[in-house]
């Protein structure tokens, strides 16, 4: 018998955001433990698990056939969404990845998302540039949300695609596209405790900028303006 497949609370919270009857791509599917999970508990959802790497790609195989799921779950071997038909899936996840590595798979694989519906991604670190590359594709910020586990925080973007009725202002856009438009409105307790530890990060970077040789001014410039909007928020003055 085999045991009831556990996700991370994370990848449960990714999951939580892919509609019933999915037929959606996990991109770095790594044991496609997401795309079982997700399988097994709606019987109409079907997955395709992407691996770039033949060791995962080996391991998510096995995930598959020991849950009896080889009808509704695929592997496929390939580097990020070149293992897609065009206009193959309704959704895209690409979960623990940094930021401009989701960004770069999203940019290359421009052509096989134009019928897709829905994009899930997980940024480890450097969640605004995921945002800015959605804003700059057709796709709508729809929700966000923020998890401490295991002494990380983890921030969830999902993204449809609509052009209407923005979560941005024009005014503060910058600003939001490094908080999130959503996480800076609701200001969980995870959130604040994400921008504290930023801070004191950032602070600790522009000090040792500032002793270079040669410090690059315009960078401290942009990063003196991102620790007066993380003050602010921190000190709930936004």
């Amino acid at each position: 018998m085999i045991n009831k497949l556990k996700l991370s609370d994370r990848l449960v919270q990714v999951a939580s955001f892919l509609p019933k009857g999915a037929f959606f791509a996990d991109i770095g599917s790594d044991h496609a433990y997401l795309p079982c999970y997700v399988c097994l508990q709606d019987a109409t959802a079907r997955a395709i698990a992407g691996e770039i790497n033949e060791g995962p790609y080996n391991s998510a195989k096995t995930t598959i056939e020991n849950y009896n799921l080889d009808e509704q779950v695929e592997v496929r071997l390939g580097d990020g969404l070149e293992i897609l038909n065009k206009d193959e899936t309704d959704q895209i996840v690409i979960a623990g990845m940094g930021g401009a590595l989701i960004r770069s798979i999203l940019e290359d694989g421009k052509s096989k998302l134009s019928s897709t519906k829905r994009i899930i991604a997980q940024p480890n670190v450097d969640a605004r540039n995921v945002r800015k590359w959605f804003l700059d594709n057709g796709f709508r910020l729809t929700d966000e949300t923020i998890l401490k586990e295991n002494g990380h925080i983890y921030e969830i973007l999902v993204a449809d695609r609509k052009i209407d009725n923005s979560p941005y202002s024009d005014s503060s856009r910058e600003k939001q596209l490094l908080f999130g438009p959503l996480l800076l409105k609701y200001r969980s307790a995870v959130f604040m405790e994400k921008w504290q530890l930023e801070y004191e990060k950032l602070t600790r970077v522009v000090a040792q900028m500032r002793n270079a040789n040669v410090p690059d001014t315009s960078k401290i410039k942009q990063y003196e303006r991102e620790l007066a909007w993380i003050e602010e928020v921190i000190n709930d003055e936004a």
